[in-house]
């Protein structure tokens, strides 16, 4: 396996680096998805995964988060090495993802699926021995995430599936914001949505951003890239191609090293 000889094309200044991979391999039988991966997340950034079909991103995403274990190299979080045996000790370390299906239950509420599966009980005996959910604290913290991001919604209590494309990603946004103490990755967060929706994501991602945890953002969507990012991670071939900006590269130039007509 070769090693990652990408060269780092940034003159933004250092900052703490929170999550890293250090020549990260992934290899399925004969098959090598990811050779010798490197990453960096700094903190307080919005760092974009670009790449053809085929390229790596999602190995590498799902190595990040424990739902690939790699078959060398290794994953730090804040400088400390980590070995993620499945995606809740990811969570549990303080890392949420935003996937494409969104994870939803659209029969429930909204604050109902923002806590999905770590649902507040009732204190007290009713809450420890009759499990019952402290549904009025649930509605509060989730209606004060929603605030806090400044996303409007319908009142807390509709039902997901009466919300449009849109507001569902931003109930699932809210959700990974509310609980991520380390950061934020989110897969194709604006796929399939109209321009206004879109608009509207892109605010939730740059306000989670403002909150200070750093963003992985995993999307084809070039403009949307440009226009959010404050560096590009560019994937080819399951290596690292190279790590540009918007302020030193065009979206052209992007496309050329992730087609393999240009080098970095």
């Amino acid at each position: 396996m070769s090693a990652d000889t990408s060269i780092m094309h940034t003159s933004e200044p250092a900052q703490s680096v929170v999550l890293e991979a250090r020549n990260v391999v992934k290899t399925y039988g004969h098959v090598t998805a990811l050779d010798g991966v490197d990453f960096e997340l700094r903190a307080g950034e919005i760092l974009a995964v670009v790449g053809d079909n085929g390229a790596g991103k999602s190995t590498l995403i799902k190595t990040l988060t424990g739902a690939v274990r790699p078959t060398s190299g290794e994953i730090l979080l804040d400088g400390l090495p980590i070995h993620f045996k499945g995606p809740l000790d990811a969570r549990h370390a303080g890392i949420e993802t935003v996937y494409q299906d969104l994870a939803m239950a659209p029969a429930l509420d909204i604050a109902s699926n923002v806590f999905l599966g770590r649902e507040l009980r009732a204190p007290g005996l009713m809450g420890s021995l009759f499990r019952r959910l402290d549904k009025k604290r649930m509605r509060e913290e989730a209606r004060q995430a929603m605030n806090e991001l400044k996303f409007r919604l319908p009142a807390i209590d509709n039902a997901v599936e009466s919300l449009s494309g849109g507001q569902r990603q931003g109930v699932a946004v809210a959700r990974a914001a509310l609980f991520a103490r380390r950061l934020v990755i989110m897969d194709e967060p604006t796929a399939a949505l109209g321009v206004r929706e879109t608009g509207q994501v892109l605010e939730l991602i740059r306000s989670i951003r403002d909150r200070g945890l750093p963003v992985v953002l995993i999307s084809h969507n070039m403009p949307n890239v440009f226009d959010i990012a404050d560096r590009i991670h560019i994937m080819r071939l399951g290596r690292r191609a190279a790590v540009v900006t918007p302020k030193t590269h065009s979206m052209n130039d992007v496309v050329a090293i992730m087609t393999g007509a240009a080098t970095a």
